[in-house]
């Protein structure tokens, strides 16, 4: 049996749980698994990040510049592009797949343990996603790592993730999404997220609407943790365009870090960059990062299927965005990075969405750079139909002759690569995106695989 094999045996077993969209809103059969593993949510600081958008690119910044200062570092984020593995990651790599396997061969005969005893109080075994982040909190363990990056899967005050006590909490722009289950307010939103801010800890936050800012700085209050806010103790003092992504200059909280390049494209990847810069002061005492070593961490970070060209002639672009505000964001920094004159993009969203504001926002943000649009569906079956989303695009606007539809995301491709090089236009694009499963989907059929 090959590595690979069991990598995806033990995937398929995991998968057998309920999905990740299933998320259980508790918490004790997570600290009981804790407690029957030897508490390996205690074994290393962490640095704990939640948010609407923007979470991953952040946690992803944080961990390189930490191991840019010579640390070991675990990350753990969601949901993965390719493989599985890539939720899990040691030093900046997806975990091996012998480490991944034999540490749930370990945990394995314990977690049926916490199964039995949810089964015998008419409870839900643990999920997917419960089970993939004791995984995390195990191989971090065992590795051992110095410090833990861990981002929250949904909301924070119960998600699985919250096992964890972060050194630092770090909260990127909060925004409207998945209000079925965290609240229809910003505020209400803010209120869960606020969850992993804990006693002893510490605060960093992204500017946020009044209404959650104010929920963010009672809960600091409350539990009696420093806090600091983007736009008032640090912030972006000014970015320019540059070759491969930005210079952006970072007022910190206890530095200031004139013309960093960071090589990721857009404003909202300068805020994330200096709501990193601000979690790593704090994480490391509220002292002033070395330049250089800043720099070093910056320049080798990363944040695949975030405005990611995966082609070239024409170009093809994916991005994750999957709600309003992160289909604004995207936009603009599309628009502010590449030189298109003409964009097809091709759309997909989940049915937990909400698919008319996201189709809304990308028609008012594109505006006359994109005419026609394709849409098209990903394997997950959250999927909404690709009929559907073409239907409600024509009844906001869209006008039914510029709208086609494929099912297949490769024949969407296809359709879109032949639009955005008719007329022989060298300038033209394919945008992917509407939900992180179809950018997942576009970048293997484009043969990227890592991440």
């Amino acid at each position: 049996m090959t590595d690979e094999f069991s990598v995806e045996s033990v995937y398929a077993e995991l998968l057998g749980r309920a999905p990740e969209n299933k998320m259980e809103p508790r918490l004790a059969p997570l600290f009981r698994a804790m407690d029957v593993l030897g508490e390996p949510n205690k074994a290393y600081p962490i640095i704990h990040v939640t948010g609407t958008n923007g979470k991953t690119s952040t946690a992803r910044m944080i961990e390189s510049v930490l191991r840019a200062h010579g640390l070991s570092t675990g990350r753990y984020t969601s949901p993965h592009l390719s493989k599985v593995t890539e939720r899990i990651s040691i030093d900046g790599h997806p975990v091996s797949d012998e480490t991944f396997v034999r540490i749930w061969d370990e945990i394995r005969p314990y977690l049926q343990i916490v199964d039995s005893e949810l089964e015998a109080e008419g409870q839900p075994r643990l999920t997917y996603f419960e089970c993939l982040t004791i995984l995390g909190f195990a191989i971090f363990a065992d590795q051992p790592v110095n410090v833990a990056v861990i981002e929250v899967g949904l909301g924070g005050i119960t998600d699985a993730t919250n096992v964890g006590d972060g050194q630092v909490s770090v909260v990127t722009p909060i925004s409207l999404d998945h209000t079925d289950l965290l609240g229809d307010t910003t505020g209400d939103i803010a209120h869960e997220k606020a969850g992993i801010i804990k006693p002893g800890g510490y605060l960093v936050s992204a500017a946020q609407p009044l209404d959650a800012a104010q929920v963010l700085l009672e809960k600091a209050k409350d539990v009696g943790v420093p806090f600091k806010f983007e736009g008032v103790e640090f912030g972006v003092e000014s970015r320019t365009v540059a070759v491969g992504g930005q210079m952006v200059t970072i007022q910190g909280i206890a530095g200031r870090y004139p013309d960093l390049l960071v090589p990721l494209h857009g404003a909202h990847q300068a805020q994330n960059a200096a709501v990193a810069v601000a979690a790593l002061e704090a994480f490391f005492g509220g002292k002033e990062l070395g330049f250089d070593v800043l720099q070093e961490g910056f320049a080798a970070a990363t944040s695949p299927g975030r405005l990611e060209v995966v082609r070239t002639a024409p170009t093809i672009v994916v991005d994750a965005a999957h709600n309003p505000d992160g289909i604004k964001a995207s936009a603009a920094a599309l628009q502010e990075a590449f030189t298109f004159t003409r964009l097809v993009p091709v759309v997909g969203v989940l049915k937990e969405k909400d698919a008319e504001e996201v189709l809304r926002q990308l028609k008012e943000s594109l505006g006359g750079l994109a005419e026609e649009y394709c849409f098209t569906q990903s394997n997950s079956p959250r999927a909404v139909p690709a009929a559907e989303l073409a239907e409600l695009a024509i009844d906001l606007g869209f006008g039914e002759d510029n709208v086609h539809i494929a099912e297949k995301l490769d024949d969407a491709l296809e359709w879109a690569v032949e639009r955005a090089e008719a007329n022989d236009d060298l300038s033209g694009a394919v945008l992917v995106t509407g939900s992180i499963t179809l950018v997942a989907e576009a970048r293997i059929l484009l043969g990227k695989t890592e991440a």
